[in-house]
Order: structure tokens, then C-alpha cells, then sequence
């Protein structure tokens, strides 16, 4: 089945009682039994829900993986993988990475025992000689928050095989219309539904996706017994956002080249961090793993400084400062304040996230008028 077929149909059923072409928003708490223990599948719907049922199986249908799980956020997703942990297991980590899963990995989880390596993940090799025998899950995010930075899932997962350990893939930059990371041997995939599949900046949702049946029942039991459920309108809103996430994705690659260029051309930019250059590090792994490029990238002025940043982040009229991604309108952030802020400042030098970097999440506009808005805002 081709891509826009899939994406339409992933999980839509018509309701059975009415004929209804979108599934229902069940707005319950709970469900009539005819006797103790006899139901029709539903008890409570912190555990089930039949609205966030068909969003869980178009999570696996988009990503080409056989069970899905929808949580409150992208975070509470990612916390939940931690919790297959145990004290003393240790977790490779890209060192570019979201600052919001930094932040939960060593605000909360390193308080629980579990130890945290970060290592530039971009060489495959690196992670290699980074594994013990406590390594029990590689956590990898491709193309990289904010630094654009792609990991070869197939090479990673590989390694993940040979020492027993789980891989997950961080996959919210590319969504499943750029990249599946399941079908290059990943444990698990994660994605922080909020951005790109739902689409329209007005839901906070993650998800889950992975192919083992025993890995499913345990995040399953992790996600109904800590709580960190969607609720039926979240998830209505996420399926809706789903069926146009291929004509929304085709665009955000349009507009994305087109930006990506101009920004190279333009003078005053210093560097351009776009996974789609061919000079771009692991350009051919990218080619290898995704189906595009997308809209995300980040650059710096010439002038690479927090003021010169400022004046830029303060001046668009079409980007809007903001935090998050993956909506249809253009937002421009800066990691070093809004989205990376809980990674102490010296480490995020270190790894190559300047005071001056500015992140773009072009959307899907007129991309004539997103070059001119930057084009005034650089002056």
C-alpha cells in the first residue's frame, strides 16, 4: 500500500453502531458490565479506550511495526522506556540530543540508578566501544536535536543485536513519511506525536511503536499503571492530523530545500545545518535511511553571537518565536533559552550548540514568503 493510502486509512474503522467514517471520541471514564468480569473488552478506560485504541493502531501502521502505544507526551513516552530499566543498567545516549529527554534522563532516572553515556552517535564506532555488559538500551535520536547530526540506525541496531541490548529511535525530526527505523532493526520506536503527526500545534501527545509481543505488554502494563495516558480528544485530534501528514510532509520538504539554500547563499549566515546538503556529515546515511529531508535545520550568523541571534529570533513577522516543531506554520527558536536550556551551558558548547544557534521548524507556506521574512529579519 502506497504512503497517502496508508496514512489515510491507519486505523480508521466506521463505527459499527452508526456508520460513522471518523472513530468516535469516547468521552468515558468507564464501562457498563452485565456481570463482574463480563464486559465487551472495556473496563476502565486508563487502560482502555477505543478512541486511543484506533490512534494506537495507526501508530503501527505508519510505521510499519505491529503494536502501538499512545501516551500524554513525547516525554511520558520516553520515560516509559526507562522504566524497563533497573538500577545498575547503563543507556547509551546521543550527546545532541532534545534537552527535555536530557533533562529526564539525568534529573530523574539518574536518581534511580541508571547510568547515562553520552557519545557522538554519528560513528556507529563510538557506540561500539562505548558498550559494557550493563548497557541494556542505545537511545538514539536521527536526524539530531537541534545540531541536524544522522546515526546510522541499521549499523546501531546491529550492535544493539550482537550485545543483547534494545535500540530506540527518537524519530519526531523525520516522521514516518522520511524514515521507519523498525525496518532497519530497531527495538522500538518513539515519536513526540505533539510535532509533526499531529501536525497543527494544538495537542501534547507521544507514542510507541515497536514489533515484539513481550515488549509491548510490558510498556503496556508500564503505560496503564502509571497513568500517562492521552485523553479521547488528544487522540482524535492526533488520527485526523495523520491522514494528511504525507501532503503536509511534501510540502515541509518543498519549503525546506528552498530555505535551506537560501540561508547558504545568504552572506550573513555562517553555518547552515541541514541533513539534505551533500556536504552535510553522513549525507549518504541519511540518503540510505530517509525518503527526504525535511523542514528542521538550524544556522548561525556570521557574527555568531547571543546578540546578533537575539535581534534575528526578535524580528521575523511569518516565524514565530516559539518552542516546539512540526506544525503548519514556521516557528524559529533558540535552543540555548527555550529548548536545550536544562543542558548546562558548557556541555552544550562542547558538543558544537552555540549561544548564537537559531533553529527553524519551516512549515508550510508560501516558501517565497518564509525567504523574505528571514531575508528582512538577517537584514
Amino acid at each position: 500500500m502506497k504512503l497517502a493510502t496508508k496514512y489515510i486509512h491507519a486505523g480508521a474503522h466506521p463505527d459499527p453502531s452508526t456508520g460513522a467514517i471518523m472513530t468516535p471520541i469516547y468521552q468515558t471514564s468507564t464501562y457498563v458490565q452485565s456481570a463482574p468480569g463480563v464486559h465487551q473488552g472495556y473496563e476502565y478506560a486508563r487502560s482502555q479506550n477505543p478512541t486511543r485504541f484506533a490512534l494506537e493502531e495507526a501508530f503501527a501502521v505508519i510505521e510499519n511495526g505491529k503494536f502501538g502505544l499512545a501516551f500524554a507526551s513525547g516525554v511520558a513516552a520516553t520515560d516509559a522506556v526507562m522504566r524497563l530499566l533497573v538500577p545498575g543498567d547503563e543507556v547509551i545516549a546521543a550527546h545532541d540530543m532534545y534537552g527535555g529527554s536530557f533533562r529526564l534522563f539525568s534529573k530523574v532516572h539518574e536518581k534511580m540508578g541508571i547510568k547515562f553515556i553520552y557519545v557522538d552517535t554519528s560513528n556507529a564506532t563510538n557506540v561500539e566501544k562505548a558498550m559494557t555488559p550493563a548497557t541494556k538500551l542505545i537511545w538514539l535520536e536521527t536526524p539530531t536535536n537541534p545540531l541536524m547530526n544522522i546515526s546510522d540506525i541499521e549499523a546501531i541496531s546491529t550492535i544493539g543485536k550482537k550485545h543483547n541490548c534494545m535500540v530506540c529511535v527518537d524519530n519526531t525530526f523525520a516522521s514516518p513519511y522520511l524514515q521507519n527505523p523498525l525496518d532497519f532493526g530497531a527495538t522500538i520506536v518513539m515519536h513526540s506525536a505533539t510535532k509533526y503527526l499531529g501536525g497543527h500545534s494544538d495537542v501534547i501527545q507521544g507514542c510507541l511503536v515497536m514489533n515484539d509481543q513481550a515488549l509491548r505488554d510490558q510498556l503496556y502494563f508500564i503505560q496503564k499503571s502509571t497513568g500517562a495516558v492521552p485523553g479521547p480528544q488528544d487522540c482524535f485530534l492526533v488520527l485526523r492530523g495523520i491522514k494528511t501528514l504525507h501532503v503536509r510532509m511534501q510540502r515541509h520538504c518543498e519549503n525546506g530545500i528552498k530555505v535551506a539554500n537560501y540561508l547558504r547563499q545568504n552572506p550573513k549566515v555562517g553555518k547552515v545545518y541541514w541533513c539534505g546538503f551533500e556536504d552535510h556529515p553522513n549525507h549518504d546515511i541519511a540518503k540510505k535511511q530517509m525518503r527526504g529531508f525535511g523542514g528542521m535545520m538550524s544556522f548561525t550568523l556570521k557574527e555568531d553571537s547571543l546578540a546578533a541571534a537575539t535581534k534575528v529570533l526578535s524580528s521575523t513577522k511569518i516565524f514565530s518565536l516559539a518552542e516546539s516543531l512540526g506544525g503548519v506554520e514556521s516557528l524559529i527558536n533558540h535552543p540555548a533559552s527555550m529548548t536545550h536550556a536544562s543542558i548546562p551551558r558548557e556541555q552544550r558548547i562542547t558538543n558544537g550548540l552555540s549561544d548564537g544557534l537559531i533553529r527553524l521548524s519551516v512549515g508550510i507556506e508560501d516558501a517565497d514568503d518564509l525567504m523574505a521574512d528571514l531575508a528582512q529579519a538577517i537584514g
